[in-house]
Formats: C-alpha cells, structure tokens, sequence
C-alpha cells in the first residue's frame, strides 16, 4: 500500500511558468505620445524668446528715457549756471554805475591837484576794488572817433586832422569786458571842408612846376 505525502500534489510539482496574460507588458508609447514632449519644449523656448525680446525692448525705452532725463538735466544746470552769472554781472554793472559819479569827482580832484592826504588813499582804494571787480576805463584825447563808445557832445573843424578826432575827453568812458556801462563823452574836431579840396590842389601844382623844371633842364644858375 502506497504512502501519500500530506500536502504534496501533482501540480504542485510543476514549476511556475510566467505567461503573458499574468504580468502584462510595459506600454509603449505611441508615436504622437513621443512627439509631444518635443512640441511642448519648442513651444516654451518660443515664449522665452519673445519674453527675452519684450525685456529687451523695455530695458531700450528705459535706458532711452534714462539718456534724455540726463541730457535735460545737464542742460539745466548749464542755463542755471548761465542765468547765475549773467545775473551776477547785472548786479556788479549797477553797482559800479552808481559810483561812476565818484569817480568822475575823483579824478576832477586828482586833475586840480586836490587828491592828497586821506582822501588820496580813499580814492586809490576804491579805483583798485573797482578795477578788481573788472572795471575798466576808456577814452583818451587823439584817438579817431567811434560812434560805438564815443558821445560827442562839441563838434569843431581842424585843419590838422584827416579824420574825425577826440581832441578832448569831457568825461572817461567804462566797461566791464565787452559790456560798455558809459560811453567816453568827448569833444570831436572834423578836418575843414575846404581843406582836403586845397590839399589835392597843392600837390598836383607842385607836381606841375616839378615836371616842367625837369623839362627846362632845371633852374638857372645864373
């Protein structure tokens, strides 16, 4: 009579053999499932290049504005700095035009002999501040006459001048610079009417009798 082994059968003798209904296979993707990892990073670089564009062409309108709020800026300054001086030079110009009456009597007492003592070394100081602050003084009797810082105030005719002349210097005239605060006020002579008529006279006369005592052989001599 033959044993029977508890618990041991005939299938339980056979191996176990994986078949492919029990462990299904991995999916495969498809072609399109493939593609569409690729489309999606070709479609964020395309957002990133035009996000890389739009910050590019912000940072050109920034940087633009930036450029012309610097050049506004400059400009300013230079206009303030312009009006400043200008109005600097207005200042000093009337203050020294209000002391010219001082020293036109300064310089009547230096002419009369009266600029001594004290008063002497009141006067050099104030004509050594005011040359400090750029004033300067013109007009000087002999030089011709110039309408743009002369003020003739006596007219007279002078054989021996060629051109209208200051012959005399009634007031100096002052400047600062180029800025013209007082014309010189002078007195101008003019050469004689009939003077520059006779003076052409003369010569070709003398030119005349020159020629014919050349033609002569000279003069006598006796």
């Amino acid at each position: 009579m033959t044993e029977e082994t508890p618990g041991f059968d005939e299938q339980s003798q056979q191996p176990d053999v994986p078949s492919d209904e029990a462990e299904p296979k991995a999916a495969t993707p498809s072609s399109e499932e493939a593609a569409a990892p690729a489309g999606d990073d070709t479609g964020q670089s395309a957002a990133l290049v035009a996000q890389l564009d739009q910050a590019r062409t912000a940072l050109g309108e920034r940087t633009a504005d930036l450029q012309r709020l610097q050049a506004e800026f400059q400009n300013y300054r230079r206009r303030v700095e312009r009006d400043r001086v200008a109005v600097k030079e207005v200042a000093v110009a009337n203050l020294l035009t209000e002391l010219l009456p001082v020293l036109d009597d300064v310089g009547r007492a230096r002419e009369h002999g009266e600029l001594v003592g004290g008063f002497k070394s009141v006067a050099e100081s104030l004509e050594t501040t005011v040359a400090k602050l750029g004033l300067q003084q013109f007009g000087k009797e002999g030089e011709p006459f110039d309408p743009t810082i002369h003020e003739a105030l006596m007219h007279s005719y002078a054989p021996d001048v060629t051109e209208t002349t200051c012959v005399a210097v009634l007031q100096p005239g002052y400047r600062i610079g180029e800025r013209t605060i007082r014309p010189a006020r002078v007195a101008v002579a003019e050469p004689q009417p009939g003077a520059q008529a006779a003076k052409p006279a003369e010569e070709s006369t003398e030119a005349q009798d020159d020629s014919e005592n050349k033609e002569s052989g000279g003069p006598d001599e006796g």
